[in-house]
C-alpha cells in the first residue's frame, strides 16, 4: 500500500467565472494556501480559492498528465467535467475538510 496519494484539481472564484487546474500530493494543505493568499501568481491575481473538482491518483505521473490534459481542455469542456460531479459549484474545501464527490472515491491507479 503506497503511503502518497496524489490529487488533481480544480478551483474557481466566487463567481465561478475563472477556473484553475492543479497537482498536489496534499489536497488540505493546497487548498489552505490558495485560500490565504499564500501562493503568488495567478490564482491570487484572480481570487480563485474555491475547490470545485479533483481527482485521486496512486502516482505522480497519472496525476501530472490528468492536469495537463484538462488544462488542454476547452473552457466548455472543463465545465462539463465540473457539472457533472458538482453541478452548483459547491465549495468542496470547508475549515479543513474535503467533501467527497462522486467520482472522487474511485482512485486513479493505472
Amino acid at each position: 500500500m503506497r503511503a502518497n496519494l496524489f490529487y488533481t484539481y480544480i478551483l474557481s472564484n466566487k463567481n465561478n467565472t475563472v477556473v484553475y487546474t492543479g497537482v498536489t500530493n496534499d489536497l488540505v494543505r493546497r487548498c489552505h494556501e490558495h485560500k490565504h493568499k499564500l501562493l503568488k501568481g495567478f490564482t491570487e491575481k484572480y481570487n480563485v480559492d474555491k475547490l470545485v473538482y479533483y481527482e485521486v491518483f496512486e502516482y505522480i505521473d497519472l496525476a501530472i498528465k490528468r492536469e495537463k490534459q484538462i488544462k488542454g481542455y476547452s473552457r466548455a469542456k472543463k465545465e462539463t467535467l465540473i457539472d457533472a460531479v458538482n453541478p452548483q459549484r459547491k465549495e468542496l474545501y470547508v475549515d479543513g475538510v474535503i467533501s467527497a464527490i462522486p467520482h472522487s472515491a474511485a482512485l486513479h491507479s493505472e
